[in-house]
């Protein structure tokens, strides 16, 4: 039988399920025998499947004939769904050489979505199929507007491709495309300045001492104030005072944002500590994660952030329960009938409440005209095991609404506060090197009785604290670690007494 071209290739490509990656072998056959047709299998779904009129139209308009044969694209291992169009170009590339148009060793992996034009999309996942490369191809031909972020895996050689006609004159003669340098990931991150600085935050002492606290620890916080007093203004000034990212931290949220399809064209890695504020009426899909095909929520895009609840009560109550598994392990999991995703959910929870319905309970020139019943159900919104979970709550009043200005004057800057953050820190990191945690709030039962002993006198006051606020056991040991992020601010070995007071008194319910 007399057939023409190469008949069968083979490309290699990538698929990823959450945040896990598997390589796909692209299997392409081009038969002369039966009416011509193009048919990919694989368990594709429906945007895999569109392809066929991507590639097809991509081939013809990068100056190639798309062959009248019968075309058939396995995705293997065929067991597994495929998703997403991110298998375009290697579906392109072995049709080409199956028809015999490209004389070329396709080596490596082909990851990137095809225009109509034969040019190619920013296409997300591209650090995932990076990092798959590291392990296995060592060479991985992307995007031109996706290749910053795969450049930052050491060990691989990333090809920027801007269409499918350079991509065809390189493999044939090994010109046209220069491989991008290893990207320093670190040199990224000591270029990130915060978005928003401390010392544009005049007054509001107390509020600002509560977040030099939760950034030190990793602890969570609950602010309550009148509209307008700056809890929004404070909430953003966090990011600004937490450590920098590693260059472990980074890789890992960048991971996250590449499998969610929210990394900027061009932009390699995220530099800042994500800050996330889902508006109250976001879903519990996605404040958790979920759909048919599991993407992450925002308490997956918050990691090694911060999560800012504003109007936090007006939160379908079901939304905010959600958030208590995630708050206390670390992780959030999502179950489909045919896979389980789990992605990282480390964050600090940050919410802002008004304190009651219209806002102005306790302000100096504004009447409140709830009842005492509209308050009470008000505040019911938030269920007590969620505050339970908060280990600092401080009231944001509206007599300093006036000193919030724009100006830097009258208070420390972000760099500065960091600098003390960074210190109470690295004695925590010393502390707690052996046991795999980086700050206090991840301090559990057993190391919080050892680290977090008291002397007499925090004893009795610790004593008081409980029966005064009915502390549940778990509440008792956040004070107890909220002592011991401020003992470490001040640079004590021990907890002492003054510190107790001030961790029982920011326990205290403001709402």
């Amino acid at each position: 039988m007399d057939y023409t071209g190469h008949m069968l290739a083979r490309v290699k490509s990538v698929a990823s399920v959450g945040l896990l990656s598997f390589p796909v072998e692209v299997e392409v056959d081009a038969a002369e025998r039966g009416f011509p047709a193009f048919n990919i299998v694989g368990l594709p779904d429906k945007a895999v499947a569109e392809a066929r009129e991507r590639v097809r139209t991509a081939i013809v308009n990068s100056g190639f004939s798309f062959p009248q044969k019968k075309i058939t694209v396995n995705l293997a291992p065929a067991d597994v769904p495929k998703e997403g169009s991110a298998f375009d170009l290697a579906i392109a590339a072995g049709i080409l050489w199956a028809s015999g148009q490209m004389e070329a060793q396709l080596q490596g992996i082909f990851y990137g979505e095809l225009s109509l034009d034969g040019s190619l999309r920013h296409t997300k996942g591209a650090l995932l199929a990076a990092l798959l490369a590291q392990k296995t191809e060592k060479m991985i031909y992307v995007p031109v507007l996706s290749a910053a972020e795969a450049a930052v895996v050491s060990g691989i050689g990333v090809y920027p491709v801007r269409n499918l006609r350079e991509l065809a004159d390189f493999l044939v003669s090994g010109k046209g495309i220069e491989p991008l340098k290893t990207i320093s990931v670190d040199l990224l991150l000591s270029e990130a300045e915060p978005e928003f600085d401390m010392a544009e935050v005049v007054g509001q002492e107390t509020a600002k001492r509560a977040l030099i606290i939760v950034a030190a620890g990793g602890h969570n916080l609950l602010m309550s104030g009148p509209p307008g007093s700056g809890k929004t203004m404070l909430s953003k000034a966090l990011p600004g005072i937490l450590p920098k990212m590693s260059e472990e931290e980074c890789l890992e949220v960048t991971r996250i944002y590449s499998a969610a399809g929210l990394m900027k064209p061009g932009e390699a890695v995220v530099r800042r500590r994500p800050f996330r504020a889902p508006h109250h009426s976001t879903s519990l899909a996605g404040l958790i994660g979920g759909g048919s095909h599991p993407l992450p929520g925002e308490v997956s895009l918050a990691h090694l952030g911060v999560l800012f609840l504003d109007e936090m009560a007006e939160f379908p109550r079901s939304v905010l329960e959600a958030v208590r598994q995630p708050l206390e392990d670390g992780r959030v999991e999502i179950s489909r009938a045919v896979s389980k995703v789990e992605y990282p959910a480390s964050f600090q929870l940050i919410g802002a409440v008004n304190p009651c319905p219209c806002g102005f309970l306790g302000h100096s020139s504004v009447e409140c005209k709830c009842t005492n019943r509209d308050i009470d159900k008000y505040k019911r919104r938030i269920s007590g095991p969620i505050l339970d979970r908060i280990d600092l709550q401080v009231g944001v009043p509206v007599e300093a609404t006036e000193k919030i200005l724009g100006g830097r004057a009258g208070g420390e800057s972000s760099a500065v506060i960091r600098g003390q953050v960074m210190m109470a820190r690295e004695v925590q990191k010393k502390r707690l090197l052996n046991l795999g945690i980086f700050c206090n709030s991840r301090l559990k039962n057993k190391e919080i009785r050892e680290f977090c002993a008291l002397d007499s006198a925090g004893e009795r006051v610790m004593r008081m604290a409980v029966e005064k606020y009915s502390l549940s056991t778990r509440g008792y040991f956040r004070v107890l670690k909220v002592a011991r992020t401020i003992a470490d601010l001040e640079g004590s070995m021990g907890i002492l007494v003054n510190h107790v007071a001030e961790a029982v008194g920011f326990r205290e319910r403001v709402f």
